[in-house]
């Protein structure tokens, strides 16, 4: 487990921080005792999608193509 002073904690903490992976702890000391220990939260688990679940939120209008006038020359 890697150990930093108090005093480099300090000073790059965010550093810190974005350096540790999911669940990896390192050590904050002062005078070689361990005073604290910061721990990277494991990344939560995704949910599965589900098929149907934007149903009523979306609208799909399928003759709808007067929008697409506008972007004719960058279309094939």
């Amino acid at each position: 487990m890697p150990y930093v002073s108090l005093n480099e904690a300090q000073t790059h903490l965010p550093d810190l921080i974005a350096g540790l992976k999911p669940g990896e702890e390192l050590e904050i000391t002062i005078n070689d005792r361990t005073v604290a220990r910061l721990v990277a939260e494991p990344a939560k688990a995704r949910k599965p999608r589900r098929p149907g679940s934007a149903v009523g939120i979306l609208v799909v209008v399928a003759e709808d193509d007067e929008h697409l006038r506008d972007f004719k020359d960058y279309m094939p």
